[in-house]
Parts: C-alpha cells; structure tokens; sequence
C-alpha cells in the first residue's frame, strides 16, 4: 500500500465515529425546553375555603383569570394539573409547575398528597404524581372515579426517531412502601418501590365503524429511574426499539402491550373517549400514526405513589 492511500484509510478509521455522529439530526419537541407556560388562576369554590389556586400548562405564554377549560389545541401537551368541577364545585390541584433552572426554565413532576377541606375540616386526600404527556385533558374533570377518562392520551406522529434526548434530575424515596391514597375510604401503605418514568409509545392506529380504536405498537422505550439523580444529566438518551420487544433482555411486563404496559383512552371520531385496544406488535415497515411520551413522578397507576419523590425534566429532543 502507497503512503497516500495508507494515510487515506487511517484518516477514514480516526474520522468514522465523527462521521456516524454527523449524521444524526436532533429535532427539538414543540415546547420541550420549558420556556412556556399558560398560567392559570381558578378561584375554588367557597365550600372549600375560596381560595384562588395556580393552575400551569406548558404551551404559548398566556395568562388565564377565569374558571374555564384550558383550550388543549393550542399546545401538544397534557398535564397531571387539572381544573374539576364535580357537582357544581370548582377545585384546583397542580403538581407539575416550572421551576428556574440558569436564565431559563425546566419543568418539576412532583408526588404529593392533595387535600380538600370542606368547611375548614380535611375531608378527602388523594395522591397525585405529577406528569406531563402529550395529548390534552377533558376539563373540567367531572368525576374521580375513572381518572383515564378524562385524559386523551397520544398524537398525532409519523416520524420514526432513534431516540429520546433530555436533561433530568430526580429525587427517589429509597424505601419500599407506596401509600394509595383515592379520596374513598383510608390511606392505606403497601410494599413497593414508586419510581419517576418517561417513555415512548410509537402507535399505528385505526378506528372501526362503531368507533373502537385498535393499535399496533411499533417503538417502545420505557425508562424507570430507581435512584436519585442529584445533579443534572443533559443529554440523557432513550434508545427507541422497533418491532416486538417482548425477547430483549431488557423486556419487563410494564413495557408490553396494554393492559399490561398501561392501560389508556383516547377520543375517537365521534368525540366520545374510549380504551386504546393494542392488539400487537408492529412490522419492520410499519409506519407510526401517533405516539404517546409520558413524563411521570411515579410509575404506580392514578392515586398511589411515594409522596416527596420528584423529577425534574428539560430540553426534550428527538434524534433521527
């Protein structure tokens, strides 16, 4: 071999892992750096005390002081805060908010108990794990009886990205105890260890004639942090699987497909909200037509979780 192709061959072996990084795109996720927020002031009602409550959506800058659904189609978010009113009674809980991170702004996911007093006496306490995901929140929420209902999860997506990028921080509880706390009966504790999440769902949906939504599941991701992360870890990275996932050695029920990875509803044509029926698992060439990316405080279902653990999230990107 001459010395210029000699040169040429060892400048192409130093160069290849520059090459291969180059030719990643890094997309930002609509609003994912946190810099925006709709606040929103609702004035609870009188049996609860009246006072007025800070209600956030991440979306356009706006400032709301009025008792009135958040307008969801202007941001691709959905949010664990929620304005109820269940029997003509206005009430407000927030636990997912900004929080000043430099110059700008991340978002903060907390687990924490919600309390209702009715005439200055503690009558109801319910858990709550912050969460932010795409999709929108029915409002006002009128029953607490089927959280998933009022929640209209997944969007509108036909891209196929490698991965999930992001900042974080969290704070885990190391015990292994989660309390249930529904605002029906006690507060009761049980073993378990809750955790912060974030994952990824890519979905190939269709409708029936009686308006029945089905999927195929197509990328999964699924990240639970069972640690502390004290300091921020920037560009932390969620590789997306395609295909059916249930053979890798990283596969746990909680990624499979619903009922056992989540079950969850969305609205269909006709506007009424039903379950998302995941009947397999996608092909090679299958194409996305929605996802679902869910940041959550706690990895337990509506009203259970360790009240004190929190995530701190920003800078949300996908790579292709």
């Amino acid at each position: 071999m001459n010395r210029a192709r000699l040169y040429f061959v060892l400048f192409l072996i130093t160069t290849y892992p520059i090459y291969v990084l180059s030719q990643e795109r890094i997309v930002p996720i609509k609003f994912g750096n946190m810099e925006t927020w709709a606040v929103r002031y609702i004035k609870e009602s009188s049996l609860l005390g009246g006072k007025t409550k800070i209600l956030y959506n991440l979306g356009p800058t706006d400032t709301i002081r009025q008792n009135k659904a958040y307008n969801f189609r202007k941001t691709i978010w959905g949010i664990s805060n929620a304005y109820a009113n269940p029997a003509g009674i206005d009430k407000a809980a927030t636990s997912t908010q900004p929080e000043r991170r430099g110059n700008g702004y991340c978002a903060r996911l907390d687990t924490r108990i919600e309390t209702v007093k009715v005439l200055g006496f503690i009558d109801i306490e319910v858990c709550i794990a912050g969460s932010l995901f795409m999709g929108d929140v029915c409002e006002p929420v009128k029953s607490a009886s089927d959280p998933y209902s009022s929640i209209n999860v997944g969007y509108p997506f036909t891209g196929t990205p490698k991965a999930l990028l992001f900042d974080v921080k969290a704070k885990v509880s190391p015990e292994r105890k989660v309390l249930k706390a529904t605002g029906f009966g006690s507060k009761k504790w049980f073993e378990g260890h809750d955790e912060p999440e974030v994952y990824v769902y890519l979905q190939k949906r269709w409708e029936d004639k009686d308006g029945n939504i089905y999927a195929k599941r197509i990328g999964t991701v699924r990240k639970r942090f069972s640690s502390s992360i004290p300091e921020w870890q920037n560009d932390y990275r969620l590789n997306i699987d395609y295909g059916d996932i249930t053979e890798k050695p990283y596969f746990k029920e909680y990624m499979g497909l619903f009922p056992a990875g989540g079950q969850f509803k969305a609205r269909n044509s006709k506007g009424k909200m039903v379950p998302i029926k995941e009947v397999g698992w996608g092909d090679a060439d299958d194409k996305p037509t929605h996802v679902i990316l869910m940041i959550t405080a706690g990895c337990y279902p509506a009203f259970y979780g360790h009240p004190g653990n929190a995530l701190w999230i920003d800078n949300l990107r996908w790579v292709y």
